[in-house]
């Protein structure tokens, strides 16, 4: 285990000399399932010295900023949990957001993690100083360098709401599903909601019965399937309790079926066809009007957006007081709506389920590299990294959910738990051999890319026939990985230094730059194959 050797503290911010800069070996960003798991495996592997930066006043992440009418999970919560936290006292098999915030909750306090946790403090800025081979990261609550950065932000932190003319004019109320206002009584009103992604297919048939009337603009329909959800019995909860052995192998099962579906969605789309049939079977279930039955049923194949679970979104669709328009919000004129179609519609309330900055991800303009140059910069033609988890030109900069590591039909945890081992493993690595920072080398980031990107052109998420929010304005995947989950964890089992540079702290001349020496440095400049080739292939086949 790597020993956390600690350097002298200045005062924290604030306090003593203005000069005063508290430096720490590891700085994570956010405080949701990346952030919380990101301390506990650092925690374990005896690295103590670290912050974890949030900036709202707890933790949680998307499971905290998402408090709307009817969120829950789409995933089974005994799979939806750290492989190292098992809860036996879910309430249901798909628990809903207010048990997820309470497991998050109760992970920080079982593992030791409030002293760690800067609340109200939002990273402003994160510049790389190659002279002295850190970070300084400017927060809303002062600064800190640090050795090395964990961005465990997360896709769905900062909420997507589109620019349309006239929206600074309505009279009513307006927010977006992840920012819901809990003050504004919904009762009688007549509600727009714009979208009809994994939020809305919640928001829709909690909020239905209560409003006057309620407006759904949909761009594009989602396919449905049933939502097999279920009150966990007592029994059970015992059993998990008694038996934590159950509760293992409760996982695995869940764990073991879902990857059982991987090759349909990535290397045989055709095999969706049946999916797709008992989705078409649901929609003729929920809703009688053929008018409107049409209007929801996908041109597109199954998988190819992001599949949605429910058993109430169909009904509440058809109810009276539902009118559903097949076009997108397109001009706000005072309290009337007009629609991409031209049709005018009156709202007193305007509910936004527009998604989140996922493939321009806002931290991205925050951080800046060995040049000076943002993220945001480097990722213009598209997010990419090594392993989803390093950034050429951005030494110690790790990524908890990075880029090409999420999923279409399984647990982000399992993803989490892989790049958090990566992440511990570089670390210690870089104490073994003596470095003080890594960054991948261009040629093994691109061959990475190169492979991955070659792997998805397969995929029913480029051959389904749809645009999703996985794309980037140029059309290319960013956001989800191509292969099982397995194969995953294969590929971030170790670092390979192979793939890396390593950066020395110069010894002779205090404060000279670093220079990128030692094994990493020297396989990448002798390496007569880019590094990561065989790497690449082997893990995504």
């Amino acid at each position: 285990m790597a020993s956390s050797t600690k350097r002298p503290r200045p005062a924290a911010p604030g306090q003593g000399s203005p000069a005063a800069v508290p430096h720490v070996r590891v700085a994570v960003i956010g405080s949701g399932f990346g952030g919380l798991g990101a301390g506990v495996r650092l925690r374990r592997a005896g690295i103590t010295d670290f912050v974890v930066l949030e900036r709202a006043d707890s933790v949680g992440g998307t499971w905290r900023d998402n408090s709307y009418p009817g969120c829950a999970c789409d995933v089974p919560s005994h799979l939806y949990s750290f492989s190292f936290a098992p809860n036996p006292d879910w309430p249901r098999s798909f628990s809903g957001q207010p048990d997820i915030r309470a497991y998050l909750e109760k992970v920080a306090d079982v593992f030791g993690l409030r002293p760690h946790l800067r609340f109200n403090t939002e990273v402003t800025e994160a510049r790389w100083e190659a002279e002295q081979t850190r970070w300084r990261i400017t927060t809303t609550a002062g600064q800190w360098t640090a050795d090395a950065i964990v961005s465990a932000a997360g896709p769905l932190a900062d909420p997507q709401v589109p620019d349309l003319p006239g929206l600074d004019t309505f009279p009513g109320k307006v927010f977006h599903s992840s920012r819901w206002d809990h003050d504004f009584d919904l009762a009688g009103k007549r509600v727009a909601m714009v979208g009809t992604g994994a939020s809305a297919a919640q928001i829709i048939p909690s909020i239905q019965p209560r409003v006057g009337r309620l407006t759904v603009f949909q761009r594009t329909p989602a396919w449905v399937l049933p939502r097999r959800d279920r009150e966990i019995t007592a029994a059970e909860k015992w059993l998990h309790g008694r038996l934590p052995v159950t509760t293992k192998i409760r996982r695995g099962a869940l764990f073991a079926l879902r990857e059982l579906q991987v090759d349909a969605f990535v290397r045989r789309p055709g095999a969706l066809r049946l999916v797709q049939q008992l989705a078409e079977r649901h929609i003729a279930q929920g809703v009688a009007d053929p008018a409107l039955r049409a209007r929801l049923t996908p041109d597109y194949r199954i998988g190819c957006k992001r599949i949605l679970l429910s058993n109430t979104y169909y009904p509440a669709l058809a109810a009276a007081n539902t009118e559903v328009v097949p076009a997108g919000l397109a001009e706000v004129r005072g309290s009337t709506l007009v629609a991409a179609d031209g049709s005018e519609h009156e709202a007193d309330a305007i509910v936004f389920g527009t998604g989140f900055h996922v493939t321009d991800m806002p931290i991205g303009s925050r951080v800046f590299g060995v040049d000076g140059r943002s993220l945001a910069e480097e990722w213009k033609g598209g997010m990419e990294a090594l392993r989803g988890s390093t950034v050429h030109g951005f030494p110690n900069l790790f990524f908890v959910i990075g880029p090409n590591t999420g999923l279409g039909n399984s647990s982000m945890i399992l993803m989490i738990e892989s790049q958090l081992n990566y992440l511990v493993d570089a670390l210690t690595t870089l104490t073994s051999v003596g470095a003080t920072a890594m960054q991948p080398t261009a040629r093994a980031q691109r061959r990475w890319n190169l492979e991955l990107q070659h792997r998805m052109d397969r995929t029913v998420w480029t051959t389904g026939g749809c645009r999703s929010w996985y794309l980037d304005g140029s059309g290319k995947n960013t956001v989800l990985w191509p292969a099982s989950t397995t194969a995953f964890r294969r590929a971030t089992r170790r670092v390979d230094l192979a793939e890396y540079e390593l950066i020395m702290r110069s010894r002779s001349t205090p404060g000279a730059p670093a220079a990128a020496t030692g094994p990493g440095a020297t396989a990448a400049a002798t390496a007569t194959e880019p590094p990561g080739a065989a790497a690449a292939e082997e893990a995504l086949a």
